[in-house]
C-alpha cells in the first residue's frame, strides 16, 4: 500500500479536509503520536536551556515579524 504524507498550512487545514471528504477519501487521523526517547531528551535539554538562560531566546511574535519582512 501506497503511503503520502502532506504538508498543509493552518489557514488552510478546514478546506484540504473539505476537499478530501468532497472526494470521498477515508483517511487514518495521524493527529497524535508519540514522541520517542531521543526527541524526548532534546525538549527536555532546551527547556533546561530556556530556564537557565530566557534571555537568549527570542518571542516567536518577533521571529515571524523578522521572517516577514525578509519575504
Amino acid at each position: 500500500m501506497a503511503h503520502f504524507s502532506v504538508t498543509v498550512p493552518d489557514n488552510k487545514a478546514t478546506f484540504f479536509r473539505e476537499l478530501l471528504q468532497s472526494l470521498s477519501f477515508k483517511g487514518e487521523r495521524t493527529d497524535e503520536f508519540e514522541l520517542t526517547q531521543a526527541q524526548k531528551s532534546i525538549i527536555d535539554q532546551r527547556l533546561e536551556n530556556y530556564k537557565n538562560n530566557p534571555d537568549s531566546y527570542l518571542d516567536w511574535e518577533d521571529v515571524q515579524k523578522d521572517i516577514e519582512k525578509r519575504l
